[in-house]
């Protein structure tokens, strides 16, 4: 019996390494991106277009688009397709994603040639009903009139749009009246010019049998029509930092967010960046959730991100406070950035901050739907397989110099927009 007063020992995380995948082409030329792993005879398929906001001919519309996919077919209406995914035990969603709209289903191996040809047709043959388009929009309006009322929300929003611009994909926000401007025929054009095979890429992850793959040919491969990929439309965005306060009487919290435009993916600083967030607000033991939280008490939570899209990015901190300690926050806030451009990090916390990144990318390769995720950022990101090696080496060898010198050129307060929502 092993002795419980005694520790386990501690061991570095070894052979950290990206389960292989493999690409399969359909006969209409969409790609498919193979994770064959897990013992449970279990599917998922994840079709992706190049169908969202860089691709609106109309505000909302690759939203609405996306939505109402699983609401009727020319066979089916909207209560046929959830009984049929129910009947099999499938899940079926549609994520939201400014960049790309996806269909994502779950499914027993055994029921996938079940399924696809209902697959099939909601890809070919949407109906978007009237009355169902009318429900989304309630619906949505409702929603946002909910999440309007949360200060939180409206910074986000706020800061988003001063990064980017009022008329950019990743800039505007919804209301009411773009809602409502919404119809029939937009969603129609928009799924005509982006829902083929120019803009679609298929990843299917989990046990597959020995058919999957004809049987997706024969569904997807016949069935999707052919086109060439769609251009983006994506405005230059060249706004300057700048500070703004919205005043919400009654608020008993106020909302901040302190941030600035970052690279893509793409960008050489982008994975030291991703180790710097981490280190400054990324994690529980980070250095803004150890000053402000657990020493100041402050807030309950407060996070640093990197809000990584396909054509910009950006970065941001975010939290909520009480109206009296406003000033005080915002004042470690840019405390915390000034001593990362100032002074290195110690051994002890570079230690901890690398075992707990190693630690997170392990997690993140644990089953084949995981890796199907990693593999999924690699190919929508034009990114190279071997920048997740190089993401784990430079995990374990990136030193206090380099993430001092990327805190030199990102965190500085004057590249920093403010927004601050609350009673204040």
């Amino acid at each position: 019996m092993p002795n419980r007063q005694i520790a386990p020992e501690i061991h570095d995380i070894k052979n950290l390494l990206l389960p292989p995948f493999r690409e399969y082409k359909l006969d209409n030329g969409i790609p498919v991106y193979l994770v064959e792993m897990g013992t449970q005879e279990v599917l998922k398929i994840e079709i992706i277009y190049n169908a969202g906001r860089p691709y609106e001919q109309k505000q909302l519309v690759a939203r609405a688009t996306s939505r109402l996919l699983k609401e009727g077919t020319t066979s089916f209406d909207s209560a046929a397709i959830a009984e049929k995914i129910d009947f099999y035990g499938a899940s079926l969603s549609l994520p939201v994603n400014l960049d790309f709209s996806s269909m994502v289903l779950y499914t027993l191996t055994r029921h996938f040639e079940s399924l696809l040809p209902l697959l099939q047709e909601m890809l070919n043959e949407p109906a978007f009903p009237e009355e169902e388009l009318q429900t989304f929009v309630d619906n949505s309006i409702q929603s946002l009139q909910v999440e309007l009322s949360k200060n939180d929300v409206l910074a986000y929003r706020t800061i988003t749009e001063l990064f980017f611009g009022d008329t950019h994909p990743y800039g505007y926000n919804s209301n009411p009246d773009t809602y409502h401007s919404l119809t029939r025929e937009d969603l129609l054009q928009h799924f005509k010019q982006h829902y083929h095979s120019g803009n679609c890429k298929i990843m299917l992850s989990g046990r597959l049998g020995k058919d999957t793959l004809s049987l997706l040919n024969r569904y997807l491969g016949q069935g999707i029509p052919i086109g060439t990929p769609s251009k983006p439309k994506i405005p230059v965005a060249d706004s300057k930092p700048e500070h703004l306060k919205i005043f919400r009487e009654d608020s008993v919290q106020t909302a901040i967010r302190i941030g600035r435009r970052f690279p893509t993916k793409s960008h050489p600083d982008y994975q030291g960046f991703y180790i710097l967030n981490t280190l400054l607000g990324g994690y529980f033991g980070s250095r803004l959730m150890a000053n402000i939280r657990e020493d100041k008490g402050y807030t309950y939570n407060i996070f640093s991100t990197i809000d990584s899209l396909h054509y910009d990015s950006c970065f941001y901190i975010g939290t909520e406070v009480g109206n009296d300690f406003v000033e005080p926050t915002v004042k470690e806030i840019y405390r915390e950035m000034d001593l990362l451009t100032k002074k290195m990090v110690d051994p002890v916390e570079m230690k901890m901050l690398q075992n707990h990144l190693l630690g997170s990318l392990l997690s993140m390769v644990d089953g084949p739907f995981n890796v199907a995720s990693i593999v999924r950022t690699i190919v929508t990101e034009n990114l190279d397989p071997k920048d997740f090696d190089d993401l784990v080496h430079l995990m374990r060898n990136i030193s206090a110099e380099d993430l001092h010198g990327l805190a030199q050129r990102y965190l500085q307060r004057e590249d920093m927009w403010e927004v601050i929502v609350g009673a204040v």
